[in-house]
């Protein structure tokens, strides 16, 4: 089994192809080899010059060893396509499969991973790449290499191979000779094959179990979310194991901020989660009672709006709870959808100006508003300068998620009211590596009311908090976050209430949710910001989120809140 990747410079780049062999960490003046439990991987360059360079993965699999060394498929029947697997004599040595992932993995693992000490600039460089193998497995024949590879910025040339050269009136075998050229990271279009090749086999050569949904999404991060056949490409990835299935498509649902019902995934109920849980301290009922059906997992991106009600509700002053070894779980009086990441946000309405304002055109699908929403926010903090962070209403975790696989991020604080949420935060917190959850302390908290804990940080961030909060109760927020935990920086975001006549089925002078005790125009905001900071000691910038509308602005706003030394002195750190 061959596979060549290879690089051409372009006109006036300072690197050279060749340099190609830094980002693989192989040297191009000699051939390696690496041992695999199926056989042997060599790794070779047939040509290695300044202009031009191709690397080539050839795998020489034993199929005895495969069977014998349990590398074969197992627990399956006679009836099923896999059954070849497990024979002697099969296309395993010839054709591209899981094989070849496992190989990507193993031999050019750093280069998966986007790693390159050396060239570490190149490593995030879109290189013209071409990738040849002479024959992939694709039942579904050219038209399926074409839907999967595509979207994701290849060319694909995919050629059906003859089941018998001598007789063509035979027809075409279920093999194809592909070809992929494109402008990539390497570590992308690594990522792209590793997932990608077993989804056209539509087999694997060793047995599925949970750590196979981490791969999935750790390797498709970036990509595999907004893929038109996500779905198709994660039952094909999961060989079908529903089990498996189920929980990849309720976490795709998680990072796209989609209904995990649009997807078929069911999550299991939450009523349990709370075993291990233990809240140390409590504060007052504000009154107002937590709806537990407004916190359903489906609610963080139900079309009614973008949060549930329960993660608004001021319902206690502090609180601290501890979910399994080393995990703290927060609340906060918060929104569950984009506090937390969801998507509530209503669909814009068809304008015939709509794409010469700058939105986005209608049927394209591009990152959500909650993504753009969580990476503005992660990219403030990050100018900021911010390690020590509080994530002030963070509901379900989405940005928890987000920050905690960051490491510039040493520790990071997620507060919210409500405990269902926060178990909800703490389970999807439980499915990232342990070197990444201890440093996420969940706490229960109402943020209109002051927590000495909470001083000290580097940032805070309230995203589309405020907005659910009564007006007569700001001021104690504005007190609470801005004067009495005084963060570094502060990192507001709310919905923009002019956009709102972009939204398809919002009625008039409505609310994009039913829980927004008020939604601001762009100068009641800056009026709203430039007055909090000009009382408690911030300089403050402005940045829209979202595809902006000539007319009516972009359909979130955020305010960078960045704290002077005094009132009127320098700043402290970089807005």
């Amino acid at each position: 089994m061959l596979l060549t990747i290879s690089c051409t410079r372009p006109e006036g780049a300072a690197w050279a192809a060749s340099d190609l062999g830094y980002l693989l960490h192989k040297n191009p003046s000699r051939r390696q080899t690496f041992e695999q439990s199926y056989g042997v991987a060599h790794v070779l360059y047939p040509e290695a010059g300044d202009d031009r360079c191709t690397a080539a993965l050839l795998l020489e699999i034993d199929p005895v060893r495969l069977v014998r060394g349990g590398g074969a498929v197992r627990g399956k029947s006679k009836g099923t396509p896999e059954f070849s697997l497990g024979q002697y004599v099969n296309d395993r040595p010839y054709a591209a499969s899981s094989l070849v992932s496992v190989a990507i993995s193993t031999v050019f693992g750093t280069a998966l991973h986007g790693r390159c000490k050396q060239r570490p600039e190149l490593a995030d460089t879109a290189l013209p790449l071409r990738i040849e193998l002479p024959a992939v497995p694709c039942v579904g024949g050219a038209e399926y290499a074409e839907r999967v590879f595509a979207p994701l910025g290849w060319t694909v040339v995919a050629t059906p191979l003859p089941l018998d050269p001598a007789f063509p009136d035979w027809g075409d075998s279920h093999y194809l000779r592909l070809e992929l050229t494109g402008t990539l990271r390497l570590a992308d279009a690594l990522s792209h094959l590793y997932v990608l090749l077993p989804v056209l086999d539509g087999g694997k050569h060793y047995w599925l179990d949970t750590a196979e949904v981490d791969k999935l999404l750790r390797f498709g991060e970036g990509w595999l979310t907004t893929h038109p056949d996500r779905e198709w490409i994660t039952r094909r990835y999961l060989t079908r194991r529903h089990t498996l299935v189920r929980a990849a498509l309720a976490r795709l649902a998680e990072l796209d901020d989609a209904d995990p019902e649009e997807l078929g995934a069911i999550e299991h109920d939450f009523d349990d989660e709370g075993a291990g849980i233990e809240t140390t301290s409590s504060a007052p009922d504000l009154g107002r009672e937590v709806s537990s059906t407004a916190t359903e997992f489906a609610a963080a991106s139900s079309p009614a709006g973008e949060n549930s009600d329960a993660a608004r509700q001021p319902a206690s002053a502090s609180g601290a709870a501890r979910i399994g070894a080393g995990t703290v779980i927060s609340a906060q009086a918060t929104d569950l959808g984009l506090a937390s990441g969801g998507t509530g946000d209503p669909v814009p309405a068809t304008d015939p100006g709509a794409e010469a304002s700058g939105a986005a055109e209608v049927g394209e699908r591009g990152p959500s508003l909650a993504v753009l929403r969580r990476a503005a926010v992660h990219r403030a903090l990050s100018e900021a300068g911010a390690s020590r962070v509080l994530d002030l209403g963070c509901g379900q975790g989405a940005l928890l998620l987000e920050l905690v696989a960051d490491r510039a991020f040493g520790e990071i604080v997620g507060i919210d009211v409500s405990m269902r949420e926060l178990k909800i935060a703490a389970r999807r917190l439980r499915r990232v590596p342990e070197w990444q959850s201890r440093r996420v302390t969940l706490r229960q908290g109402a943020l209109t009311y002051t927590d000495a804990a909470l001083r000290g940080y580097d940032a805070a961030v309230l995203m589309e908090v405020i907005e659910h909060v009564d007006v007569p109760r700001l001021k104690a927020l504005e007190h609470a976050v801005f004067g009495a935990a005084a963060p570094g920086a502060v990192v507001v975001t709310t919905p923009n209430s002019e956009y709102n006549v972009r939204y398809d089925g919002l009625d008039a002078g409505a609310f994009r949710h039913s829980d927004h005790r008020f939604e601001w125009s762009r100068a009641e905001f800056a009026d709203w910001v430039e007055r909090v900071g000009g009382t408690y000691g911030y300089a403050v910038r402005f940045e829209p989120i979202g595809p902006e509308d000539a007319e009516v602005g972009a359909s979130t706003q955020m305010a960078v809140f960045t704290k002077r030394d005094g009132k009127n002195g320098d700043e402290k750190g970089v807005a």
